[in-house]
């Protein structure tokens, strides 16, 4: 087992624990992706717009990940290319 198997291994329960606080506390991350909106705004305010397309480019990855720790992604984006495929739904 390579040394970066090792770590993933290690760190898939964490990452599961983090999925399943991101579901159960969805209205919060709500709350923080406007909370995002408004901060990128303000910065952009005081910038005056000379990085806005990196100030909202940053805050779309923050949202994004968030979104797919709390498993909402709504399929309007794609994965990022090293991103291991979704699992498959739970048989009913």
């Amino acid at each position: 087992m390579s040394l970066l198997d090792n770590v993933k291994s290690k760190l898939t329960p964490a990452k599961e624990k983090v999925s399943h606080l991101a579901q159960k506390h969805g209205d919060k991350i709500d709350k923080v992706e406007r909370g995002l909106d408004k901060v990128a705004n303000a910065v952009d305010k005081k910038t005056k717009g000379k990085y806005s397309d990196r100030i909202h480019s940053g805050t779309g990855r923050a949202k994004g990940a968030m979104d797919r720790l709390a498993h909402k992604d709504s399929g309007t984006t794609a994965p990022p290319p090293d991103a291991p495929p979704p699992p498959p739904p739970p048989a009913s």
